[in-house]
């Protein structure tokens, strides 16, 4: 259907990718962790969303452009390591207190989505883990010209990864609570939060085209 196949080898893929640790998991993880589980949730489904656009990307042919390109690959490499090394950076020198831990406002949530989702949508390894991976599941003999079996495909992932995420983001958050509660050590896991983006920003630039 839709030219799909296999599909139950690739639900069982998907699962087990997203259950693989990576640069996302590290940022939902952080921010559960050193702001609690709104920021997580909020964080999950900026990544979320982040992989719904490398969907569309790859649905539509765009990300082919991305795999052609070494200037627009490094340029959009660059922008996302930065981008984190920024968080980091903010996260290292902003000093936290217990009431701002538990009050974050609406618009602090409202950042830390697209900040989830800029960081998906900057990491070009993505854009080529999925010209990589779906194509393997599409019939290409099957005369459907159409980007709809990368975007059914794209969605079964961009679920399951979404189901990964929240939980993550629940259970840090729930593991942590006791901590964050207490001033000092609150600050310290905000300040080992930004490092831990700092290191995200650098493996990001040491990533290739034919990775």
């Amino acid at each position: 259907m839709f030219g799909i196949i296999n599909f139950e080898v690739f639900l069982f893929a998907a699962i087990l990718l997203n259950l693989t640790p990576g640069t996302d998991t590290m940022y939902i993880v952080s921010r559960s962790i050193s702001q609690g589980r709104t920021a997580g949730i909020f964080s999950a489904l900026g990544i979320t969303a982040g992989v719904v656009v490398h969907t569309l990307l790859a649905a539509f042919g765009l990300s082919i452009i991305l795999t052609q390109s070494i200037f627009l690959f490094t340029l959009i490499k660059i922008v996302g390591a930065i981008y984190l090394a920024y968080l980091g950076l903010k996260m290292l020198i902003t000093r936290n207190t217990t009431n701002e831990q538990q009050t974050l406002p609406t618009q602090s949530n409202k950042k830390i989505f697209l900040q989830g989702m800029i960081t998906n949508v900057t990491n070009p390894k993505v854009a080529l883990f999925f010209l990589a991976f779906l194509p393997q599941f599409i019939h290409t003999d099957s005369g459907i010209a159409t980007p709809i079996p990368f975007i059914v495909l794209g969605l079964t992932f961009t679920l399951t990864g979404g189901i990964w995420c929240l939980i993550m983001a629940y259970f840090s958050s729930m593991a942590t609570t006791k901590l964050r509660g207490n001033t000092k050590v609150s600050t310290v896991l905000n300040k080992l939060t930004g490092v831990v983006f700092i290191a995200m920003g650098i493996k990001l630039l040491q990533t290739k085209p034919t990775a």
